[in-house]
């Protein structure tokens, strides 16, 4: 149920913090997976002696770079069964200190890019008789950040953009998958947290204060996510859309 064996999948900054994780697990499960990013030095420092990993130039901000990476895959492989959409950018800061083009940026970011993504790879899909996309949201799409866990370093901040993006994927993903369930196109949404990166893992003081509102007490390990991807990605659920799974330690209990 679990075998990827035959599958293409692309995976949208597949070489970051998370997308690392997304990537190993498809390609262990057995696919070819394209990480699809900006960096092929970043790519080629993790994967290059990879088996079955394959790297396509694509930035997430730019609507034809992402229309000329999935078809390249496409060309190659002659089908996309699998887009993982991961990547994003942002700008942002407190609310006060909020300007509109930063506001507009972390929309673009974390909500446009992952709709481009989808409005191109979905007609693949179709002449290819179904497919599966899964969007990786946030906890922070559900639930607002612990301010005071902020304050601790000043140059920590969740700013109020990137949530409501993230709430943005939620609702298209769902909105998505009712009317492509018609074409075999499954579309679901993962919503990790906390999953910080090792830089920011480096002050303590923070991450003891993420670990105090999460009821496992303890912050996600990006190799937690595996097992939840490859289920997503796999027959093994193939009778679920349109849903958001939270994978956060308990954090928006």
């Amino acid at each position: 149920m679990f075998c990827l064996d035959g599958k293409i999948a692309v995976v949208t900054g597949g070489y970051g913090h998370l997308g690392t994780a997304f990537t190993n697990a498809l390609a262990k499960a057995g696919a070819i997976v394209v990480v699809a990013g900006r960096s092929r030095k970043k790519f080629e420092e993790k994967f290059d002696k990879t088996f079955g990993v394959d790297f396509v130039s694509m930035d997430v901000s730019y609507g034809g770079s992402i229309r000329s990476a999935l078809e390249t895959v496409v060309s190659k492989y002659g089908k996309i069964d699998l887009l993982v959409n991961n990547a994003f950018f942002g700008a942002g800061s407190k609310p006060e200190d909020m300007t509109v083009a930063d506001w507009l940026i972390g929309i673009d970011g974390s909500l446009n890019s992952v709709y481009t993504c989808m409005h191109i790879a979905i007609p693949h899909m179709k002449d290819n008789s179904g497919g599966n996309i899964i969007n990786i949201s946030s906890m922070y799409g559900i639930d607002v950040p612990d301010f005071g866990a902020y304050n601790v370093h000043k140059d920590f901040f969740n700013p109020p953009n990137y949530g409501v993006a993230k709430a943005g994927v939620i609702h298209m993903t769902k909105y998505y998958a009712k009317y492509y369930a018609k074409d075999n196109i499954r579309i679901n949404c993962i919503s990790p947290g906390a999953f910080p990166s090792k830089k920011v893992q480096e002050h303590k003081g923070f991450i003891d204060k993420l670990e105090a509102n999460i009821p496992m007490e303890k912050i996600g390990n990006p190799d937690d996510l595996k097992g939840l991807m490859v289920f997503m990605a796999s027959d093994a659920s193939s009778y679920i859309t349109g849903q958001n799974i939270v994978i956060d330690g308990g954090w928006t209990l």
